[in-house]
């Protein structure tokens, strides 16, 4: 009997959460730096933590990285962050219900690697292996939570300066929960429609004065609203635990673990006639519940160490290694054989069972000097990091190739791999058996930095932003048919970012900004998927350059940031195919560019009314594909022409607030030929919130309130996934 035997099966959650409350540590030698007892220059403003009002807190002022040398309204480039007010009200519970809150940013999917995790595409190109935790690259295939987050903060353009390879749209930086130096505790409990339940703490404690922990968990289960066969269901621990709280010296040593359990879903075919997804109904399921599953884990351990060598200088050095496992048999609804046509469908199915392994060690040295009349606010370091990816997918007997004619063969003839278009029937009793494939893929990433930032403030009024960064970068592949001689790209290459700001008052500023980012070869070999090959293994990298112009103000007493930028991304020397057969020959003689305009604002109007969103046009082209394409004008692929966001709260009185949010994506193609599409929508949510006392409180939250039927992730050829319909949440909060 076909029969997968599951690691852990749906309802374990429960018993997963508490018998995994254990803590890691790891311990890291810190640098050692003596400190000259002298008056600073220019002395740094201290930090200081502290309760923020919504009013505050939906409008941040800096990022957090030291690699960004000036607040926000001063930093001559788009960046936007998503603070943990708004993704707490929004009812967001993973990165992809976050990013929905932020123009600019699709979702997509792919058939393999990381087919229903998290793939954003920034201003039209693929960002997936540009997410970052608390500054450090974190690669696998993974679907990220919130529980741990502070604020999500995303750089659009360009800018490999900042995060070395890749980053050609932008790039993601989660920001974990840390201990704090004061007493609170916090939980919450949701229910819902569509069987959803989900449990959250949050506790901080402080053993002395110098010292802290504090833990962040979370329990979730739930179904798919509209998609009554797809499930979610996960469970997640964050430790933490910081030494010398308000001392020169500090370390704090974190762990994170995620697990998951999901019935992937794949979506819906597209018709090729019309170029849409079929016409079916909404909760149409080509997946086969006795074959398919998805079951993934991120464990990682973190020991940062800083210490403030004076008074406006500091030193800090990160060590992180991690482990995460993506493990799946997922079912694509495959029409590429005709069978649609024929009101047919083939159940393609794609698998994994992928560990990938990092381990990064970060150093950075930050702080503020003067040099005659000229302030600096700099920031130089140095990053090295090795990834290890393995993957080894699943064979299947009898084994399952492409069908082109189900409609003589579905059902039982073919094994239930051929079903009918209209319905389809998930729990159909498919009886192959599964076993490992003796094909494999091992991949290896090996990648030595340095970079250096640098505001000058000349005037007032002007100042410049300087960055630069070197990336040593060696990436080897090796499968089943290479044996001991992998595939191997070896490249490196500098990146730059240039930007002249000018303050016509002290609230408002105009700047241009130049970036470059460099794309090797093998890029996204850290989500295990083997990039280089003998048609690319010794092409240089792809290079993308960014012009920006734009202005931020801080209106109402500071309260509200509004921005407008225009801006061009192009890419003149993409990877293209030079042969009919795509595995022969690569070239970069192909062209992209990406003419745009964003809109954003963030951050209260009145003490009231606090808003949060943007709009952002992209004329994403293809502009060369290569002398074998056809696709020469055509649109980026998963790139809308217009999108906006927006989430609006008001307090209606100090207990009661109300809120919304609306989205809209105008037509997005699935393909680069501009063939198949996903049509535009509107989407709207709503909240109430509700203060019954001191320390508890009722948020309700209803998502896609208009039941509007969308599509999140188009993908080429095959497929578009189905966003969720209407659902609705009620949360409590304690806090003690």
């Amino acid at each position: 009997m076909g029969v997968l035997v599951r690691r852990a099966g749906r309802g374990s959650v429960a018993e997963a959460f508490f018998a995994g409350s254990a803590l890691a540590t790891m311990m890291v030698s810190a640098p050692v730096a003596t400190a000259a007892a002298e008056e600073a220059t220019v002395v740094l403003p201290p930090v200081s933590v502290q309760e923020k009002s919504a009013e505050d807190s939906y409008k941040q002022k800096t990022a957090s990285s030291p690699k960004f040398t000036a607040p926000l309204l001063d930093t001559p480039r788009s960046v936007t962050i998503i603070p943990e007010i708004v993704i707490q009200q929004s009812g967001a519970t993973s990165l992809t219900d976050v990013l929905r809150t932020t123009p600019g940013i699709t979702l997509g999917s792919g058939e393999g690697g990381n087919p229903v995790g998290d793939r954003p595409f920034i201003r039209g190109f693929d960002a997936m292996t540009d997410t970052f935790v608390d500054g450090v690259r974190d690669t696998g295939s993974q679907s990220r939570e919130v529980f741990n987050l502070e604020s999500v903060e995303v750089s659009k353009g360009p800018g490999s300066s900042y995060t070395g390879r890749g980053s050609a749209g932008g790039s993601l930086n989660l920001v974990s929960k840390t201990p704090k130096a004061n007493d609170f505790g916090g939980a919450s409990v949701t229910f819902g429609t569509d069987d959803t339940k989900r449990l959250t703490t949050d506790l901080n404690k402080t053993v002395t004065d110098t010292i802290a922990v504090r833990l962040n968990a979370m329990a979730h289960d739930a179904d798919v609203a509209g998609r009554d066969e797809v499930t979610v269901s996960r469970w997640g621990l964050a430790p933490s635990i910081t030494f010398g709280l308000g001392r020169p010296l500090r370390a704090t040593l974190s762990y994170y673990h995620l697990s998951t359990d999901d019935m992937p879903d794949y979506g819906l075919p597209y018709n090729q006639a019309t170029g849409k997804p079929v016409d079916v109904d909404r909760d149409t399921f080509y997946g086969l519940t006795t074959r398919d599953f998805r079951e993934t884990t991120a464990d990682t351990g973190t020991a940062q160490f800083e210490y403030d060598i004076l008074q406006n200088l500091t030193v800090r050095n990160t060590t992180r290694y991690s482990r995460s496992t993506n493990d799946y048999i997922v079912t694509n609804p495959d029409d590429s054989a005709g069978n649609v046509a024929k009101g047919y469908v083939w159940r393609s199915p794609k698998t994994r069972d992928s560990i990938n392994r990092t381990l990064v060690n970060q150093t950075d040295l930050y702080g503020t000097t003067n040099t005659g009349f000229l302030a600096h606010s700099f920031s130089a370091g140095a990053e090295f990091s090795r990834e290890k990816t393995y993957n080894n997918p699943y064979a299947f007997t009898p084994a399952i190739t492409r069908a082109t004619n189900c409609n003589v063969t579905a059902g039982a003839a073919s094994n239930y791999n051929c079903t009918t278009l209209a319905n389809p029937n998930p729990d159909d009793p498919w009886n192959g058996t599964i076993s490992k494939s003796p094909n494999f893929t091992r991949t290896r990433v090996e990648s030595a930095s340095a970079y250096v930032f640098d505001t000058v403030t000349i005037t007032p009024q002007w100042s410049i932003n300087l960055g630069v960064r070197y990336d040593d970068y060696d990436v080897k592949a090796e499968t089943q048919a290479t044996g001991n001689n992998p595939l191997r790209n070896k490249s490196n290459f500098w990146n730059y970012q240039t930007g002249i700001v000018y303050k016509p008052v002290s609230n408002g500023s105009i700047y241009v900004n130049y970036g470059t980012s460099s794309n090797p070869s093998g890029t996204d070999a850290g989500e295990g998927t083997q990039s280089v090959a003998l048609n690319n293994k010794d092409l240089d990298p792809e290079d993308i350059k960014s012009y920006e112009l734009g202005t931020k103000w801080e209106l109402f007493q500071n309260k509200l940031m509004l921005t407008a930028a225009i801006f061009r991304n192009e890419k003149t020397n993409a990877r293209v195919s030079t042969s009919t057969d795509s595995t022969l020959s690569q070239e970069l003689i192909g062209e992209q560019r990406v003419d745009g305009v964003e809109l954003s604002a963030s951050g209260s109007i009145t003490e009231q009314w606090h808003v949060f969103g943007g709009y952002t046009y992209l004329d994403a082209e293809i502009v060369d594909d290569g002398p074998t394409a056809s696709n020469d004008g055509k649109r980026f692929p998963n790139t809308p022409r217009h999108s906006f966001n927006l989430w609006s709260t008001y307090d209606v009185t100090k207990d009661v607030t109300l809120g919304g949010g609306a989205t809209y994506f105008s037509r997005r193609y699935g393909n680069p030929a501009n063939t198949l599409y996903v049509p535009s929508f509107w989407r709207f949510d709503a909240m109430a919130s509700y203060q019954v006392a001191e320390n508890v409180g009722l948020r309700l939250n209803v998502l896609n309130l208009t039941n509007e039927r969308y599509y999140d992730k188009p993908y080429t050829t095959h497929f578009a996934t189905v966003a969720p319909g209407r659902s609705a949440t009620l949360t409590a909060s304690f806090n003690f």
